[in-house]
């Protein structure tokens, strides 16, 4: 059940120059793949992936990449926050089960979140980390700390192997070894994923992100050709299926006016 909460930023960890995780002492019993709208008094809200919940507390990774983020990245310890979560769909963890997750920039924080459930499950994860360059690269020194086979790669070949997340993927996919397939990110390299997916028949879940303005159905701003399902609500976690009948997915998506943003491939 969602929960609309005020919290106190309780700590801050920076993950890279831009990138900051933050800590509230709540309970907020989300599970991996789901988001909150986070309200940043001032500013706006924004949907921010839950980056890790249990008992006692939770964690939002966020990137300062707009006005109300980069205020977001001034604030301190103390400073207070608006939180409406958890929301949306999740992934589904079987257990014990051969997993691998593919994780591109910011969705390393929700699948790390994912992996922790996973290997409490007593699944084998293999966890392909993704970035432009090594400095991107998010949740490195968290992943080393669990015993989930981690595999990096960058564009530009400055640390890990040089190449894309879907090479490791394909390589995998090629031993013939069972396994399922959760993936986040950015979106053409989600449908990069899913193709891989497709041609090895594969079960996949992937988190589809699309602009959000109430995050609970409401006002349909998520909404995605042709079915109309919302992303707040029928998503952001959908299996490949349903990917499938998401004609947009990998083409295009739509801005705060409803224009048509195609993807550059």
């Amino acid at each position: 059940m969602s929960q609309s909460l005020t919290l106190k930023i309780a700590r801050i960890e920076k993950e890279a120059a831009a990138v900051r995780t933050y800590w509230f002492k709540h309970r907020l019993d989300a599970k991996p793949g789901q988001f909150v709208m986070l309200w940043i008094p001032g500013f706006d809200q924004k949907p921010i992936s839950i980056a890790y919940a249990d008992k006692k507390e939770f964690a939002l990774t966020v990137s300062a990449i707009g006005p109300a983020t980069k205020h977001l990245e001034k604030m301190k310890v103390g400073d207070v926050l608006g939180i409406l979560g958890p929301l949306g769909t999740y992934y589904k963890i079987p257990a014990k089960k051969k997993l691998v997750c593919v994780a591109g920039g910011y969705g390393a924080a929700p699948l790390y979140f994912a992996t922790l459930e996973a290997l409490q499950k007593g699944c084998q994860v293999d966890f392909i980390l993704g970035a432009r360059t090594k400095d991107l690269l998010l949740y490195q020194n968290k992943l080393a700390k669990t015993k989930a086979r981690v595999h990096i790669t960058t564009n530009d070949g400055s640390k890990g192997k040089k190449g894309l997340v879907t090479d490791v993927l394909e390589q995998l996919c090629a031993s013939k070894k069972p396994f399922e397939i959760m993936t986040c990110g950015p979106e053409l390299m989600e449908y990069g994923v899913f193709q891989i997916a497709e041609e090895y028949k594969v079960p996949c879940q992937i988190s589809i992100e699309r602009y959000m303005k109430c995050g609970t159905g409401v006002c349909g701003s998520c909404s995605v050709d042709p079915q109309g399902l919302r992303m707040c609500t029928e998503g952001p976690v959908v299996d490949k299926v349903l990917a499938k009948m998401i004609y947009e997915f990998g083409k295009y998506h739509r801005d705060a006016t409803g224009t048509k943003i195609y993807y550059k491939k």
